[in-house]
Protein backbone atom coordinates (compact mmCIF):
# COMPACT_ATOMS: atom_id res chain seq x y z
CA UNK A 1 0.00 0.00 0.00
CA UNK A 2 1.40 3.56 -0.77
CA UNK A 3 2.26 5.65 1.88
CA UNK A 4 -0.17 9.29 1.21
CA UNK A 5 2.06 12.17 0.31
CA UNK A 6 2.72 14.24 3.47
CA UNK A 7 3.68 17.82 2.57
CA UNK A 8 5.31 18.39 6.21
CA UNK A 9 7.28 15.90 5.28
CA UNK A 10 11.24 16.24 6.09
CA UNK A 11 13.26 14.56 3.74
CA UNK A 12 16.38 12.69 4.99
CA UNK A 13 19.56 14.31 4.64
CA UNK A 14 22.13 11.96 5.20
CA UNK A 15 22.28 9.98 2.06
CA UNK A 16 24.13 9.82 -1.08
CA UNK A 17 22.95 9.78 -4.91
CA UNK A 18 23.74 5.64 -4.50
CA UNK A 19 21.90 5.18 -1.61
CA UNK A 20 18.31 6.81 -2.48
CA UNK A 21 15.84 3.56 -2.96
CA UNK A 22 13.79 2.92 -5.76
CA UNK A 23 10.71 4.75 -4.02
CA UNK A 24 8.46 7.36 -5.60
CA UNK A 25 9.83 10.71 -6.33
CA UNK A 26 12.12 12.52 -8.76
CA UNK A 27 15.90 13.72 -7.47
CA UNK A 28 16.05 17.43 -6.69
CA UNK A 29 18.78 17.90 -9.02
CA UNK A 30 17.14 16.54 -12.32
CA UNK A 31 13.69 18.07 -10.97
CA UNK A 32 14.93 21.15 -10.90
CA UNK A 33 16.53 20.92 -14.19
CA UNK A 34 13.21 19.83 -15.89
CA UNK A 35 11.96 22.95 -14.38
CA UNK A 36 14.74 25.00 -16.17
CA UNK A 37 15.88 26.68 -12.97
CA UNK A 38 19.79 25.49 -13.77
CA UNK A 39 21.66 22.31 -15.11
CA UNK A 40 21.68 19.22 -12.94
CA UNK A 41 25.86 20.80 -11.61
CA UNK A 42 24.77 24.18 -11.32
CA UNK A 43 21.72 22.67 -9.50
CA UNK A 44 24.09 20.61 -6.68
CA UNK A 45 26.09 24.19 -6.47
CA UNK A 46 23.35 26.02 -5.57
CA UNK A 47 22.37 22.95 -3.19
CA UNK A 48 25.87 23.20 -1.49
CA UNK A 49 25.17 26.67 -0.73
CA UNK A 50 22.14 26.09 1.59
CA UNK A 51 20.05 28.00 -1.49
CA UNK A 52 17.38 25.15 -1.93
CA UNK A 53 14.86 23.65 0.49
CA UNK A 54 11.92 21.25 0.29
CA UNK A 55 8.60 22.04 2.59
CA UNK A 56 11.13 24.62 4.62
CA UNK A 57 14.22 22.63 5.13
CA UNK A 58 17.34 23.61 3.75
CA UNK A 59 18.87 21.23 1.30
CA UNK A 60 22.79 20.29 1.81
CA UNK A 61 22.78 17.37 -0.33
CA UNK A 62 21.09 16.47 -3.46
CA UNK A 63 20.63 12.58 -2.47
CA UNK A 64 16.89 13.57 -2.19
CA UNK A 65 13.93 12.80 -3.65
CA UNK A 66 11.25 15.36 -4.73
CA UNK A 67 7.19 13.94 -4.94
CA UNK A 68 4.15 15.38 -5.98
CA UNK A 69 2.76 18.10 -3.62
CA UNK A 70 6.14 18.83 -2.09
CA UNK A 71 6.76 22.61 -1.86
CA UNK A 72 10.71 23.28 -3.62
CA UNK A 73 12.28 26.72 -3.40
CA UNK A 74 15.23 28.13 -4.31
CA UNK A 75 16.42 31.62 -2.70
CA UNK A 76 13.10 31.79 -1.47
CA UNK A 77 11.07 31.18 -4.71
CA UNK A 78 8.37 29.00 -5.09
CA UNK A 79 9.53 26.76 -8.24
CA UNK A 80 6.37 26.54 -10.61
CA UNK A 81 5.20 23.48 -11.95
CA UNK A 82 7.06 21.65 -14.77
CA UNK A 83 5.60 22.76 -18.03
CA UNK A 84 6.88 21.64 -21.73
CA UNK A 85 9.79 22.08 -23.19
CA UNK A 86 10.36 25.10 -25.02
CA UNK A 87 13.62 26.45 -26.81
CA UNK A 88 14.30 29.87 -28.35
CA UNK A 89 16.56 31.42 -31.17
CA UNK A 90 19.20 34.50 -29.01
CA UNK A 91 21.12 36.85 -30.89
CA UNK A 92 23.37 37.39 -27.84
CA UNK A 93 25.78 40.94 -28.51
CA UNK A 94 28.82 41.44 -27.22
CA UNK A 95 28.97 42.71 -23.83
CA UNK A 96 27.22 40.19 -21.98
CA UNK A 97 28.00 37.32 -19.36
CA UNK A 98 26.07 34.08 -20.02
CA UNK A 99 25.41 33.64 -16.57
CA UNK A 100 22.17 34.03 -14.26
CA UNK A 101 24.25 36.09 -11.42
CA UNK A 102 27.76 37.11 -12.45
CA UNK A 103 30.14 37.70 -9.53
CA UNK A 104 31.71 41.18 -10.61
CA UNK A 105 28.29 42.55 -11.12
CA UNK A 106 28.43 42.60 -15.66
CA UNK A 107 25.67 42.84 -17.05
CA UNK A 108 24.49 38.88 -18.44
CA UNK A 109 21.83 37.79 -21.22
CA UNK A 110 19.02 36.69 -18.70
CA UNK A 111 18.93 40.15 -17.40
CA UNK A 112 18.55 41.33 -20.65
CA UNK A 113 14.99 38.96 -21.74
CA UNK A 114 11.66 40.56 -21.76
CA UNK A 115 10.08 40.17 -18.51
CA UNK A 116 7.27 37.88 -19.76
CA UNK A 117 9.56 35.16 -20.71
CA UNK A 118 9.51 31.68 -18.37
CA UNK A 119 13.05 31.22 -16.24
CA UNK A 120 15.45 30.20 -19.06
CA UNK A 121 18.92 28.78 -19.27
CA UNK A 122 21.29 28.52 -21.97
CA UNK A 123 22.70 25.65 -23.98
CA UNK A 124 26.07 26.15 -24.39
CA UNK A 125 27.96 29.34 -23.70
CA UNK A 126 29.25 32.39 -25.61
CA UNK A 127 31.66 34.65 -23.82
CA UNK A 128 31.71 37.92 -22.77
CA UNK A 129 33.16 39.26 -26.41
CA UNK A 130 31.31 36.55 -28.77
CA UNK A 131 28.00 37.41 -30.50
CA UNK A 132 25.74 35.39 -32.43
CA UNK A 133 23.14 32.47 -31.87
CA UNK A 134 22.80 31.25 -28.13
CA UNK A 135 19.48 28.57 -27.72
CA UNK A 136 17.76 29.22 -24.51
CA UNK A 137 15.33 26.46 -23.03
CA UNK A 138 13.19 26.02 -20.11
CA UNK A 139 14.22 22.19 -19.92
CA UNK A 140 17.66 21.35 -18.64
CA UNK A 141 17.68 18.28 -19.46
CA UNK A 142 17.40 19.45 -23.27
CA UNK A 143 20.50 21.31 -22.13
CA UNK A 144 22.34 19.38 -20.92
CA UNK A 145 21.69 16.33 -23.46
CA UNK A 146 23.02 19.03 -26.13
CA UNK A 147 25.58 20.35 -24.91
CA UNK A 148 27.08 16.36 -24.70
CA UNK A 149 29.67 15.76 -27.48
CA UNK A 150 27.85 12.69 -28.04
CA UNK A 151 25.16 14.06 -29.86
CA UNK A 152 27.63 15.53 -32.41
CA UNK A 153 25.87 18.57 -33.03
CA UNK A 154 28.26 20.95 -35.11
CA UNK A 155 28.76 24.14 -34.10
CA UNK A 156 29.53 26.40 -36.93
CA UNK A 157 31.27 30.15 -35.66
CA UNK A 158 32.31 32.86 -38.56
CA UNK A 159 35.98 34.41 -36.91
CA UNK A 160 38.07 37.27 -37.82
CA UNK A 161 41.92 36.97 -36.58
CA UNK A 162 44.48 38.66 -37.21
CA UNK A 163 47.86 37.57 -38.42
CA UNK A 164 48.81 35.15 -41.54
CA UNK A 165 47.95 31.44 -42.38
CA UNK A 166 47.37 29.37 -44.92
CA UNK A 167 44.32 26.85 -45.52
CA UNK A 168 47.06 23.79 -45.24
CA UNK A 169 47.70 24.97 -41.66
CA UNK A 170 44.10 25.27 -40.69
CA UNK A 171 43.61 21.46 -42.59
CA UNK A 172 46.27 20.34 -40.07
CA UNK A 173 43.36 20.91 -37.42
CA UNK A 174 41.23 18.04 -38.88
CA UNK A 175 43.19 15.78 -37.25
CA UNK A 176 42.68 17.54 -33.75
CA UNK A 177 45.46 19.93 -31.34
CA UNK A 178 46.50 19.85 -28.40
CA UNK A 179 47.10 23.42 -26.25
CA UNK A 180 48.51 23.82 -23.33
CA UNK A 181 47.64 19.95 -22.01
CA UNK A 182 44.23 20.48 -23.52
CA UNK A 183 43.27 17.80 -26.37
CA UNK A 184 40.56 19.21 -28.67
CA UNK A 185 38.90 17.20 -31.48
CA UNK A 186 38.42 17.62 -35.10
CA UNK A 187 37.90 20.79 -36.18
CA UNK A 188 37.28 22.34 -39.70
CA UNK A 189 38.62 25.26 -40.63
CA UNK A 190 38.16 27.47 -44.08
CA UNK A 191 39.44 30.79 -45.57
CA UNK A 192 36.53 32.97 -46.21
CA UNK A 193 38.71 36.15 -47.53
CA UNK A 194 41.59 37.98 -46.39
CA UNK A 195 42.30 42.20 -46.44
CA UNK A 196 45.25 43.42 -45.78
CA UNK A 197 45.95 46.29 -43.49
CA UNK A 198 47.84 48.96 -43.50
CA UNK A 199 51.04 49.01 -41.74
CA UNK A 200 51.48 45.26 -42.50
CA UNK A 201 49.61 41.82 -41.62
CA UNK A 202 45.53 41.15 -42.41
CA UNK A 203 42.50 40.41 -40.77
CA UNK A 204 41.17 36.84 -42.26
CA UNK A 205 37.59 35.87 -41.95
CA UNK A 206 37.63 31.98 -40.90
CA UNK A 207 34.57 29.84 -41.00
CA UNK A 208 35.05 27.31 -38.14
CA UNK A 209 33.09 24.35 -37.84
CA UNK A 210 33.28 21.86 -34.66
CA UNK A 211 31.18 19.83 -32.26
CA UNK A 212 32.74 19.76 -28.83
CA UNK A 213 32.57 23.68 -27.82
CA UNK A 214 35.17 23.47 -25.08
CA UNK A 215 35.61 26.77 -23.18
CA UNK A 216 37.48 29.45 -25.42
CA UNK A 217 37.82 26.93 -27.72
CA UNK A 218 37.85 28.70 -31.30
CA UNK A 219 40.36 31.59 -30.03
CA UNK A 220 42.99 29.29 -27.99
CA UNK A 221 43.15 26.86 -30.95
CA UNK A 222 43.19 29.51 -33.95
CA UNK A 223 45.78 31.20 -31.10
CA UNK A 224 48.28 28.32 -31.44
CA UNK A 225 48.45 28.86 -35.01
CA UNK A 226 49.58 32.24 -34.89
CA UNK A 227 45.99 34.29 -35.13
CA UNK A 228 44.69 36.62 -32.79
CA UNK A 229 40.75 36.59 -32.44
CA UNK A 230 39.65 40.07 -32.50
CA UNK A 231 35.45 38.87 -33.22
CA UNK A 232 33.59 35.82 -33.00
CA UNK A 233 30.16 35.13 -34.18
CA UNK A 234 28.07 31.92 -33.82
CA UNK A 235 26.55 31.27 -37.11
CA UNK A 236 24.53 28.27 -36.23
CA UNK A 237 23.71 25.42 -33.29
CA UNK A 238 22.94 21.98 -34.91
CA UNK A 239 20.40 22.49 -36.82
CA UNK A 240 18.98 25.78 -35.26
CA UNK A 241 20.61 29.22 -37.59
CA UNK A 242 21.23 32.83 -36.48
CA UNK A 243 19.27 33.44 -39.46
CA UNK A 244 18.35 36.93 -39.60
CA UNK A 245 17.96 37.83 -35.70
CA UNK A 246 19.42 41.24 -35.34
CA UNK A 247 22.01 41.64 -31.99
CA UNK A 248 19.15 41.58 -28.98
CA UNK A 249 16.11 39.41 -31.09
CA UNK A 250 14.88 36.80 -29.72
CA UNK A 251 12.24 34.13 -31.12
CA UNK A 252 10.55 31.16 -29.66
CA UNK A 253 10.98 27.91 -31.82
CA UNK A 254 7.43 26.42 -32.73
CA UNK A 255 6.31 23.39 -30.74
CA UNK A 256 5.90 21.36 -34.82
CA UNK A 257 9.94 22.00 -34.89
CA UNK A 258 11.11 20.47 -31.29
CA UNK A 259 8.71 17.59 -32.48
CA UNK A 260 10.60 17.17 -35.71
CA UNK A 261 14.29 18.15 -34.20
CA UNK A 262 14.55 17.20 -30.62
CA UNK A 263 12.65 13.75 -30.67
CA UNK A 264 14.92 11.30 -28.65
CA UNK A 265 16.19 14.36 -26.72
CA UNK A 266 13.09 16.06 -25.16
CA UNK A 267 11.43 13.61 -23.24
CA UNK A 268 8.03 12.29 -23.80
CA UNK A 269 6.03 13.61 -21.06
CA UNK A 270 7.51 17.10 -21.82
CA UNK A 271 6.96 17.33 -25.56
CA UNK A 272 4.94 20.53 -26.31
CA UNK A 273 2.10 20.16 -28.56
CA UNK A 274 -0.01 22.54 -30.63
CA UNK A 275 1.90 24.30 -33.80
CA UNK A 276 2.33 27.78 -32.98
CA UNK A 277 4.89 28.90 -30.22
CA UNK A 278 3.79 31.13 -27.01
CA UNK A 279 5.78 33.75 -27.46
CA UNK A 280 4.63 35.03 -30.94
CA UNK A 281 6.97 37.27 -33.00
CA UNK A 282 10.37 39.08 -32.64
CA UNK A 283 11.15 40.74 -29.20
CA UNK A 284 13.75 42.77 -28.85
CA UNK A 285 15.90 42.42 -25.67
CA UNK A 286 17.40 45.26 -23.51
CA UNK A 287 20.75 46.14 -25.64
CA UNK A 288 23.61 45.71 -22.84
CA UNK A 289 25.21 49.19 -21.61
CA UNK A 290 28.27 49.91 -23.47
CA UNK A 291 28.34 47.53 -26.14
CA UNK A 292 29.69 47.94 -29.33
CA UNK A 293 27.64 49.35 -32.75
CA UNK A 294 27.35 47.59 -36.25
CA UNK A 295 29.87 49.96 -37.60
CA UNK A 296 32.79 47.52 -36.45
CA UNK A 297 31.12 45.06 -38.95
CA UNK A 298 33.29 44.98 -41.82
CA UNK A 299 30.53 43.05 -44.06
CA UNK A 300 33.05 43.32 -47.34
CA UNK A 301 34.59 40.69 -45.27
CA UNK A 302 31.61 38.35 -44.70
CA UNK A 303 30.66 36.46 -48.06
CA UNK A 304 27.62 37.01 -49.58
CA UNK A 305 25.96 33.81 -48.42
CA UNK A 306 25.92 34.80 -45.50
CA UNK A 307 25.28 38.73 -45.32
CA UNK A 308 21.53 38.43 -44.30
CA UNK A 309 22.87 36.37 -41.64
CA UNK A 310 25.02 38.59 -40.11
CA UNK A 311 23.44 42.10 -39.87
CA UNK A 312 24.97 45.17 -37.71
CA UNK A 313 22.98 47.31 -35.56
CA UNK A 314 21.34 50.10 -36.67
CA UNK A 315 20.76 53.30 -34.12
CA UNK A 316 17.58 53.54 -32.98
CA UNK A 317 16.28 56.40 -34.61
CA UNK A 318 16.70 55.06 -37.95
CA UNK A 319 14.36 51.77 -37.25
CA UNK A 320 10.97 52.12 -38.98
CA UNK A 321 7.99 52.17 -36.83
CA UNK A 322 6.27 49.05 -36.09
CA UNK A 323 2.70 49.43 -36.67
CA UNK A 324 0.09 47.15 -35.29
CA UNK A 325 -2.33 45.31 -37.20
CA UNK A 326 -5.60 47.78 -37.60
CA UNK A 327 -3.48 50.79 -36.78
CA UNK A 328 -3.59 52.92 -39.84
CA UNK A 329 -0.23 53.99 -41.51
CA UNK A 330 0.24 58.18 -41.31
CA UNK A 331 0.03 59.71 -44.48
CA UNK A 332 2.78 61.20 -46.08
CA UNK A 333 3.56 64.86 -46.07
CA UNK A 334 3.81 66.12 -49.69
CA UNK A 335 4.76 69.34 -50.74
CA UNK A 336 2.86 71.34 -53.45
CA UNK A 337 5.72 72.10 -55.14
CA UNK A 338 7.36 69.03 -54.99
CA UNK A 339 8.23 67.32 -58.26
CA UNK A 340 6.46 64.25 -59.77
CA UNK A 341 7.36 60.69 -58.34
CA UNK A 342 10.25 59.39 -60.57
CA UNK A 343 11.10 62.84 -62.24
CA UNK A 344 15.07 63.44 -62.57
CA UNK A 345 16.19 66.62 -60.91
CA UNK A 346 17.17 69.59 -62.71
CA UNK A 347 14.96 68.47 -66.15
CA UNK A 348 12.35 71.25 -66.94
CA UNK A 349 8.79 69.49 -66.40
CA UNK A 350 5.96 69.90 -68.67
CA UNK A 351 3.25 72.34 -68.17
CA UNK A 352 0.00 70.74 -66.28
CA UNK A 353 -2.45 71.12 -68.85
CA UNK A 354 -5.50 73.26 -68.39
CA UNK A 355 -8.66 71.93 -66.57
CA UNK A 356 -11.35 71.33 -69.32
CA UNK A 357 -14.25 73.19 -69.40
CA UNK A 358 -17.11 72.71 -67.71
CA UNK A 359 -19.89 70.09 -68.29
CA UNK A 360 -22.49 72.48 -68.99
CA UNK A 361 -20.34 74.18 -71.91
CA UNK A 362 -19.56 71.17 -73.41
CA UNK A 363 -23.45 70.20 -73.00
CA UNK A 364 -24.66 73.38 -74.76
CA UNK A 365 -21.78 73.28 -78.01
CA UNK A 366 -22.68 69.51 -78.32
CA UNK A 367 -26.65 70.18 -78.95
CA UNK A 368 -27.87 70.08 -82.50
CA UNK A 369 -28.85 74.05 -83.15
CA UNK A 370 -32.43 74.62 -83.15
CA UNK A 371 -34.16 75.58 -86.65
CA UNK A 372 -35.08 79.58 -86.17
CA UNK A 373 -35.72 81.01 -89.34
CA UNK A 374 -33.35 81.09 -92.64
CA UNK A 375 -29.88 81.72 -90.80
CA UNK A 376 -27.58 83.86 -92.86
CA UNK A 377 -25.11 82.78 -95.21
CA UNK A 378 -21.76 81.95 -94.93
CA UNK A 379 -19.07 83.41 -97.18
CA UNK A 380 -18.04 80.18 -98.67
CA UNK A 381 -21.92 79.45 -98.82
CA UNK A 382 -22.55 82.46 -101.02
CA UNK A 383 -19.47 81.58 -103.16
CA UNK A 384 -20.71 77.95 -103.65
CA UNK A 385 -24.55 79.15 -104.46
CA UNK A 386 -22.93 81.64 -107.12
CA UNK A 387 -21.25 78.75 -108.77
CA UNK A 388 -24.22 76.63 -108.37
CA UNK A 389 -26.17 79.06 -110.27
CA UNK A 390 -24.12 78.56 -113.95
CA UNK A 391 -25.56 76.14 -116.41
CA UNK A 392 -24.04 72.58 -116.18
CA UNK A 393 -22.41 72.94 -113.10
CA UNK A 394 -23.61 71.98 -109.57
CA UNK A 395 -21.56 73.02 -106.55
CA UNK A 396 -21.27 70.22 -103.62
CA UNK A 397 -22.67 70.78 -100.72
CA UNK A 398 -20.48 71.36 -97.75
CA UNK A 399 -20.31 68.13 -95.33
CA UNK A 400 -21.38 68.26 -92.24
CA UNK A 401 -18.23 69.02 -90.56
CA UNK A 402 -15.35 71.06 -91.43
CA UNK A 403 -14.87 73.62 -94.06
CA UNK A 404 -17.30 74.42 -97.23
CA UNK A 405 -14.80 72.97 -100.47
CA UNK A 406 -13.93 75.78 -102.60
CA UNK A 407 -16.49 76.77 -105.43
CA UNK A 408 -13.56 76.14 -108.10
CA UNK A 409 -13.07 72.83 -107.12
CA UNK A 410 -13.40 69.44 -109.40
CA UNK A 411 -16.83 67.16 -109.18
CA UNK A 412 -14.64 64.40 -107.72
CA UNK A 413 -12.85 66.72 -104.71
CA UNK A 414 -9.33 68.22 -104.47
CA UNK A 415 -6.33 65.73 -105.33
CA UNK A 416 -4.79 64.12 -102.92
Amino acid sequence: MTKPHDPLYEPELDGQDGELDGGPGERVAKALARAGVASRREVERLIEAGRVAINGKVLTTPAVKVQAGDFLTVDGQLVAEREPTRMFRYHKPTGLMTTHNDPKGRPTVFQSLPKELPRLISIGRLDLNSEGLLLLTNDGEVSRALETPSNAWVRRYRARAFGDTTQAKLDTLKDGITVEGVKYGAIEAKIDKAHDKAGGGKNIWITVSLSEGKNREVRRVLEALGLKVNRLIRLSYGPFALGALEAGQIEEIGPRVIRELMEGIVSPENMPTGDRPKFGGIANAVKAPGTAGGGDLQRRGVPRADRDIIKPDTPEKSEKPVYKAGWAKPKKKVSPHAPAKGASKGIAQPKAKRAPKSMETKFIDDRKPVARGKPPARPAEGAARRVSEKPGKAAPRPGPKGPAPRGNAPRGGPKR
